[in-house]
């Protein structure tokens, strides 16, 4: 039992000595390998992996990134269906999945998981080279794939405006020649059901086309007492794609893709509210609304990608990409039976993009590509709020009771405004306050029961408001990239990606129905509210929609000097600059829009990446250090309405090291080994000497010291069918959920031990049993939340254990 809400003992600070061991054990086993005359047959070696994420094929070893890439078939093998599994097959990645509609990425240390549309990522993620960057639209299902490439590091040369701090890159298997086809079905705890495959085939003589499916479908492992389960899943998602030959070496890929989502809720679970049972339990909710709670998402998209031979020596690439997100989120905020802060979310966006690069290799010293992109997109949310304002005086009676004691003194103040409790003896909720008092003296007259002469006004049992806001995109980049080879040691790779944007910001508050509190709690609200009751309780109704616009030019960039050891060892040395848009906060307290500068990071990196024991042992090391400028930081509001907005929290930085490794031990053991470390926090003093407002923080999300390793073992039978024993352990540090670092939102460190095993039969034939969380930790994957912000903070627990069976055949 690791979890935690309540601070802990200080973290023991981590050392590099452990960087330093890991770089030593790869130098040891790789130094002697250099003297071995007899090599191993090539099938005992690991498998090599081609990527490209320099625009190019190239053997992974070669490419001077901190990369990780994965075939379909490892992650197949390994279980990991989904990106939210990816953390434990790469360092420096940290992955949670709160819901599908908000699922929260860290790279190197720094998170992208904001719902906000006007909030910029900070992590590119791709789907067959088109950004499917917004966090409402960018959780896909991961079946029928090519492989998955991880890069770490600014990548915005290479990847776009979005890829300040790394890129995630799921390459889809596209329609080629000949039959074949492929289906798994799952059964598994938590009335798991589960089914994908996929059918390839010849439609003509130069024309090949390929479908694909994914269905599955699982309760929750949270027991909500007001009906249902939260945190399952339901998703079933469909894929189509062309191929068309043109001569001998050029061809257009089409793919279509369409995903639709309706899980049940997200297990938000208050920490100071118990439930029925009298209970703080996390996974025993008893969120309001029931099964009404849960997302309903359609995410739609069209890609087609052309590639060209125009010579010997050019080519060109064209990516056109269009995507669509519409989504639902219902969700109970204080995760309680209280009627507090009920949000329903309406987000959608669509977006536009168009790539042309044109590559050049004329087999000499000097490699690259040059190219432009145009993106459009237009992204929403409207959020719809409702609350039950007797249960909401309950929970805020006490504050509400102070703040009115300094005006009309303690008798009068406990009069008018008592303190009662939120929760009745029976834990249902309190709603015996059914009505406030205005308090201006003398509105009405002075009376036994009414001495003060205040104006009795009622408490609305169904407050409801909107508000929202929305961004409009249109880039326009060029870009450049080449390698000059100076020798068969030596290599300088330059690159650099000029963006111009016009971006227009937009926010709005509709009236709500009327609320007594609202003229009660917000200061901000009686100048706009005349006479109570007023119309709003979080947010003062705008006439109409506010907006503010802007354009931006900017540049990012890239150096690497590369120096090859030997055939069998590369290192390299890069420099960096990573850049996050510039954005503008337009609210009612800023209808003119607040700038809020572009952050800046520069990116110092040393690798080594090589193989040695004739390919039986690949590892990847790398060292960086980044300097962050102008950092936008998501903080509590100072002032009402109680909410994160984002703010320039200055400088920051991140030391880090981490290592791959991967091992085949004999002909039917193949084992890996991942590590990550990372020092990264806000700066004492910001470029002016100013003492900075979250100085000496850590950035949230993100464990000092995370440690995977794993084990894939094949056991032959006599008849040529074999068994499997696949075991994998994650190990995470100690985390803050939030930047302010407040003691108890928090996490421990734990580790989840998992496990597949199954009997492979007639070449193509597989029955699996899979296992994870087998030790059944519990665990916490966010806390805090828009809870925090009314003094009653939330959690969301992780997956308690789960097991299931499949089957899977190949034709």
């Amino acid at each position: 039992m690791s979890r935690t809400l309540q601070a802990r003992r200080p973290y023991r600070r981590a050392t590099l000595f452990t960087a330093l061991a890991c770089a030593l054990v790869a130098q040891a086993v790789a130094l002697p390998a250099l003297a071995q005359d007899t090599p191993r047959p090539a099938d005992e070696e690991l498998d090599r992996i081609i990527v490209t994420a320099q625009k190019r094929e190239q053997q992974i070893e070669d490419v001077p990134i901190a990369i990780n890439a994965y075939s379909g078939e490892f992650l197949e093998a390994q279980g990991i269906v989904d990106y939210g599994d990816l953390g434990s097959l790469v360092p420096g990645l940290e992955v949670q999945t709160q819901s599908v509609s908000n699922p929260s990425i860290s790279i190197r240390g720094i998170t992208a998981d904001l719902d906000d549309p006007t909030q910029e990522p900070r992590i590119s993620l791709f789907q067959d080279g088109v950004s499917i960057s917004r966090a409402r639209g960018s959780s896909v299902e991961m079946f029928d794939l090519q492989r998955i490439e991880v890069l770490r590091g600014p990548q915005g040369t290479l990847f776009g405006r979005a890829a300040e701090t790394g890129a995630i890159h799921i390459i889809q298997n596209k329609a080629r020649e000949g039959r074949s086809g492929s289906f798994e079905l799952g059964l598994g705890s938590d009335d798991q059901r589960r089914f994908t495959g996929h059918f390839n085939t010849d439609l003509g003589e130069n024309v090949q086309g390929r479908i694909a499916a994914f269905y599955e479908t699982r309760d929750g492992y949270m027991d909500n007492l007001d009906g249902g389960s939260l945190q399952g899943k339901d998703t079933r998602a469909i894929r189509g794609a062309l191929h068309f030959d043109i001569g001998e070496a050029s061809g257009i890929d089409v793919i279509l893709n369409y995903q639709k989502d309706t899980p049940p809720g997200t297990g938000f679970r208050s920490q100071v509210i118990p439930n029925l049972e009298g209970s703080l339990d996390p996974y025993t909710a008893n969120s309001q609304r029931g099964n009404d709670l849960g997302t309903d998402r359609d995410v739609y998209g069209a890609t087609v990608l052309g590639d060209f031979v125009l010579n010997d020596n050019w080519s060109l690439s064209t990516i056109t990409g269009w995507r669509r997100f519409d989504g639902l989120d219902k969700f109970d905020a204080d995760g309680s039976q209280a009627d507090l802060i009920e949000f329903d979310e309406d987000a959608r966006g669509r977006q536009f993009s168009q790539e042309f690069r044109f590559n050049y290799d004329a087999g000499g010293k000097f490699t690259g590509f040059l190219g432009t992109s145009f993106f459009d997109e237009t992204s929403e949310r409207d959020l719809h709020y409702q609350a039950d304002e007797r249960q909401l005086y309950a929970l805020l009676s006490r504050e509400i009771n102070t703040n009115t004691s300094a005006l009309l003194g303690p008798t009068l103040a406990n009069y008018y405004f008592p303190i009662v409790p939120l929760l009745n003896p029976n834990a249902t909720p309190n709603t015996s306050v059914a009505t406030t008092w205005l308090p201006v003296p003398g509105v009405v007259p002075s009376t036994p029961a009414n001495p003060a002469g205040f104006l009795q006004i009622p408490l609305n049992p169904d407050h409801r408001e909107s508000f929202g806001n929305d961004v409009d995109i249109r880039a326009i980049e060029l870009f450049a990239d080449g390698t000059w080879q100076f020798n068969d040691q030596w290599s300088l790779t330059l690159g650099l990606r000029g963006s111009h944007e016009k971006v227009e910001y937009g926010y709005f508050a509709a009236p709500g129905n009327g609320s007594s509190l609202g003229f009660l709690l917000s200061a901000r609200g009686e100048p706009a509210c005349g006479a109570p009751p007023c119309t709003n309780l979080l947010f003062p109704a705008t006439a109409g929609r506010l907006s503010a616009g802007d354009s931006f030019t900017s540049w990012v960039g890239r150096a690497v000097l590369g120096f090859r050891v030997s055939d069998t060892i590369n290192t390299y040395a890069s420099i960096s600059r990573g850049r996050r848009p510039a954005m503008i906060n337009v609210s009612d307290v800023t209808p003119e829009g607040e700038e809020i500068p572009a952050e800046i990071v520069w990116s110092y990196e040393l690798g080594m990446k090589g193989s040695a024991a004739d390919g039986r042992f690949v590892y990847d090391l790398s060292l960086f250090y980044y300097d962050y400028n102008n950092f936008q930081a998501s903080v509590q509001n100072d002032s009402p309405p109680p909410f994160f907005v984002t703010t320039n929290a200055g400088k920051a930085h991140a030391l880090g090291f981490e290592a791959s490794l991967f091992a085949r031990f004999s002909d039917n053991v193949n084992g890996w080994f991942n590590y990550g470390y990372i020092d990264g926090g806000f700066n004492a003093f910001d470029d002016d000497g100013t003492y900075q407002e979250l100085a000496g923080n850590r950035f949230r999300m993100t464990p000092k010291q995370s440690v995977s390793l794993g084990l894939d073992w094949t056991i032959p039978l006599s008849n040529g069918d074999s068994l499997y024993v696949r075991p994998s352990w994650n190990w995470r540090g100690h985390v803050y959920f939030e930047d302010e670092n407040q003691p108890g939102i928090e996490q421990d460190s734990y580790g989840l031990l998992n496990l597949r095993m199954g009997w492979r039969f007639n070449q193509n034939w597989d029955v699996g049993l899979w296992g994870n969380n087998l030790t059944d930790e519990e665990y916490l994957i966010d806390a805090g939340n828009t809870g925090l912000l009314f003094g009653i903070p939330t959690v969301i627990p992780g997956p308690d254990r789960s097991y299931g069976v499949s089957l899977r055949a190949k034709f």
